[in-house]
Order: C-alpha cells, then sequence, then structure tokens
C-alpha cells in the first residue's frame, strides 16, 4: 500500500483480524496438545520416543502446508486456499480427538499442521498486502497476539475439562476421556474462521497479478479513498508488470545463489525455534512436574504464561512501528540469552528423587519459573511477532509467495527437529543440557540480528529489494 493515502481503517482492521483468526487456530492446534500427552501415552501405549512423535507429527502437515501455501497462493489466491485451511482445522479436530490408535491420531494431527503451516504464512502475507506501510507492523503483530490468545485458550480449555473431569484421561461427557474433548473443542473457532473468510476480500495484489484488474479495483476502493486506489492500481500493476509470473527460480540471484533476503528469511525462521520456545507450548505441563508441580499447577502455570505473552506483545504493538523491527529483535535475542540461560543454572543444580524425577530446591524452583515467565515475555515482545511481520513484508512482490514457502517450511523443520529431541534430551542431557542449547542459539541470534537483519519500518512493498 502506498503512503500517504487515505485509508478506510475500520474495514482494514476488520478484514486483518479476520485473517488473524487463523493465527488462534494456529496457537489453539499447537497448544492442545499440552494437555494430552498422558492421555496419549495411556490410550496408545507409547514410548517417550513415540509419544514425541505424535506430538510432533503436527509439524510435519505444518513444514508442508507452510511450503505448499506460498506457491498455491500465488496460483488460487490468499483467501481461497485459507478457506482450505480453515476447512483441514475441523477435519483435523474431529479426528484427533477420534483417533484409536497413534496412525490414525498422526494421521489428523498431519492435516491439522497442514493448516497450521499454511495459516501461518498466509495470514501475515494477506494482512501485509491489505494495510498501508505506516501500520502494518501493529496490525501484522495482532496475528502473534491471536496465536498467544489461541495458546492460552487451549490451555483454559484443557485446564477446565481436566479440571470437570478429574484428569485429562478420566471419562467425560458421552464417555469419551476428557483428552478427546480437548481436541473437539477447536471445531468452534475452525466453523467461525471458515465462515469469516467468506466475507473478506481477496488480496489486491493477487487480483491484479491474475489480470483481474476491475476486481482488484474494487477491493482497493473499499480499501481507501477512491482517488487513491487508482494510484496504487497503477503502482502495484507497474510492480507486477516488470516482471513474470512469480516462480522458485526467482530465489536465486543472476549468479545462481540463493539471494541473501532469502538467506535472511530462513535465518529468521529458523532461530526463532531453535531458542526453544515451543518447548514451553508443547511440553509446559511435563516441564513443570518435572520440577515438582501438579498437573493442576503446571496447567495454571501454563495460563499464567498465555496472560504474560499476550500483554508482552501489546507492548511489542505499541513500539513495533515506532523504534522499528530489528531493536526489537536485539532487546529479545539479549534478554533470552540471559534467562535461558539463568534456567539451565537452576537446573543444574537439582538432584533426582527415587522415582528419578528432577527435584529444585525452594529458591532454584522460583528462580526457574521466573526465568522461564520472563523469558516467554521477551519472546512474544520480540521474536514471536517480528518475525512473522517481517517474512510478511521483507521480500519483493515477486518472490514473496515463494519467499515466505521456503522461509515457512525451514521454520517448521526446526519445530519438528524442537519438539522431537525435547523428550530424547530429557532422558539424555537432562533440562540443564537441553535449555544450555537453547540459550546458545539465542547467543547466535544476537549476532545474526546485528549482521544480517534490515529495517522495513515504513517501507511501502513495492520498495522491497532482495
Amino acid at each position: 500500500m502506498r503512503q500517504g493515502a487515505t485509508y478506510n481503517m475500520g474495514f482494514i482492521a476488520l478484514i486483518s483480524g479476520v485473517a488473524t483468526i487463523g493465527g488462534f487456530l494456529f496457537g489453539f492446534d499447537s497448544g492442545v496438545i499440552n494437555g494430552t500427552v498422558e492421555g496419549l501415552q495411556q490410550a496408545f501405549h507409547t514410548s517417550s520416543a513415540g509419544t514425541g512423535f505424535n506430538v510432533a507429527s503436527v509439524l510435519l502437515g505444518s513444514a508442508a502446508g507452510a511450503f505448499a501455501a506460498g506457491r498455491l497462493a500465488d496460483v488460487y489466491g490468499r483467501r481461497s486456499i485459507m478457506i482450505v485451511a480453515a476447512l483441514m482445522f475441523v477435519a483435523s479436530a474431529l479426528g484427533a480427538g477420534a483417533a484409536t490408535g497413534s496412525a490414525m491420531f498422526v494421521v489428523a494431527r498431519i492435516i491439522g499442521g497442514f493448516a497450521v503451516g499454511a495459516a501461518s504464512v498466509l495470514a501475515p502475507a494477506y494482512i501485509s498486502e491489505v494495510t498501508p506501510p505506516a501500520t502494518r507492523g501493529r496490525l501484522a503483530s495482532i496475528q502473534q497476539i491471536m496465536i498467544i490468545i489461541g495458546l492460552t485458550g487451549a490451555f483454559l480449555s484443557n485446564y477446565v475439562l481436566a479440571h470437570v473431569a478429574g484428569a485429562s484421561t478420566a471419562p467425560f461427557w458421552g464417555g469419551y476421556e476428557a483428552w478427546r474433548w480437548m481436541f473437539w473443542m477447536q471445531t468452534i473457532p475452525s466453523t467461525i474462521f471458515f465462515l469469516a473468510l467468506l466475507g473478506i476480500p481477496e488480496s489486491p495484489r493477487y487480483l491484479v497479478s491474475q489480470g483481474k484488474r476491475d476486481v482488484a479495483h474494487a477491493v482497493l476502493n473499499r480499501l481507501m479513498d477512491p482517488a487513491d486506489a487508482q494510484t496504487t492500481l497503477d503502482e502495484i500493476e507497474g510492480s507486477i508488470n516488470r516482471d513474470h509470473k512469480p516462480r522458485f527460480a526467482d530465489l536465486l540471484d543472476g549468479a545462481g545463489k540463493v539471494r541473501r533476503i532469502v538467506w535472511v528469511g530462513i535465518g529468521l525462521a529458523v532461530l526463532q525455534q531453535l531458542v526453544g520456545i515451543n518447548v514451553v507450548f508443547y511440553y509446559g505441563a511435563v516441564l513443570w512436574q518435572a520440577v515438582g508441580f501438579s498437573e493442576a499447577d503446571s496447567l495454571k502455570i501454563n495460563i499464567v504464561t498465555g496472560a504474560l505473552s499476550i500483554a508482552s506483545c501489546l507492548v511489542s504493538i505499541g513500539l513495533i512501528d515506532r523504534i522499528g523491527r530489528k531493536p526489537l529483535l536485539l532487546i529479545g535475542s539479549i534478554g533470552m540469552t540471559v534467562t535461558l540461560a539463568l534456567i539451565a543454572f537452576a537446573f543444574s543444580t537439582g538432584g533426582l528423587d527415587a522415582a528419578g524425577q528432577l527435584q529444585l530446591s525452594h529458591g532454584m524452583g522460583i528462580l526457574a519459573l521466573t526465568c522461564a515467565l520472563a523469558y516467554s515475555a521477551l519472546f512474544n515482545f520480540s521474536w514471536g511477532p517480528v518475525m512473522w511481520v517481517m517474512l510478511g513484508e521483507m521480500f519483493p512482490n515477486q518472490i514473496r509467495g515463494a519467499g515466505l514457502a521456503v522461509s515457512g517450511l525451514f521454520q517448521w523443520v526446526a519445530n519438528f527437529a524442537i519438539t522431537m529431541t525435547f523428550p530424547i534430551m530429557l532422558t539424555s542431557i537432562g533440562l540443564t543440557g537441553a535449555y544450555g542449547i537453547y540459550a546458545f542459539f539465542a547467543l547466535v541470534s544476537i549476532l545474526f540480528v546485528v549482521k544480517m537483519v534490515r529495517e522495513t519500518k515504513g517501507m511501502a512493498l513495492e520498495a522491497m529489494e532482495g
């Protein structure tokens, strides 16, 4: 969108809000597994590695969904692929809750993962293409808030269901275990997402790329003052006409090497995961039980973590278009390095009880919990929202779909690796070793931001270079 144009901000906020429901489902689908691990182990009689794969299987679908969605969106449209994702969310929730074995459960979770991956890249891309440069960061950051609200909603839903039933493995409505209802609850927001998507327009940039100039003009007339809509249409058309149809080969420069901007996107996507945030998301209950909290206490801590994360995102929204993306990333990287190192130190002081469970002193337990909450807040102040904002805006129009596809693929593969290896590290090098590794990658992220990341605050999408 253009600088200096007059925008219909009410309508833009509305359609951006609809797109971010995908973020809510991304969060809910990621967080719902948190309270179901024990139920999955009992129902499917899996080992720690098998449980790790059941938990992480959604990420295989997410990697495929993120990779495919960028290209599919270039062909069929951002809105159309988000509609397909909404239907897949419904199918996954129903299938995961009804699963009678690991194979059925994994298939259902992979379907949901495809939807998560698609939503993760398409919501920020859609928002960046319908919002003005001056507010693009704030509106795109809402995606992260919705992810956290989704996570918190899943934690709260899990807690209530487990509390009412007596435990996540106890029978609930219809005689089905509470953990199954934890998955089935997701059908409600999934259906809302599907219905809401039917009422929003397609991205004008996609419409112009498909030769639908009149439709794109009509959409732009709804997004901004008609006098500015024509000028914006001409600028978009000029930008697209200078290039050929998008293709993956465009990710290479004239010398046949991967463009620097693509490496930056991959680096942002991978480092966001290698700092270990999804261990807290997926294994929060297991983590806090390992240091002495009960299942009920652990689920309450997850809710507190979610609320604190939302507050952190709100602070980020207020700053991202004022001080920029790069400073927020740098503050977050430094803070996460310190807090993760302190968590690792706290765990290093513990010993094992008769059952082989880690036990911390009261003081070290408080240090670990405090630093974990601070770490989560710092992540959601910085790398949580800013990475998605930058991936949605930093690529030139010509390679936005392909750049998002590749970055999204690497993001979810890294997510899978972290999630799959945590149960293994828990039994081999322990919590101290695991969090020491995450602290190391947080330190690496400081160097990456300083050396590789360029500021994109206030830049029009047509001005992005790569």
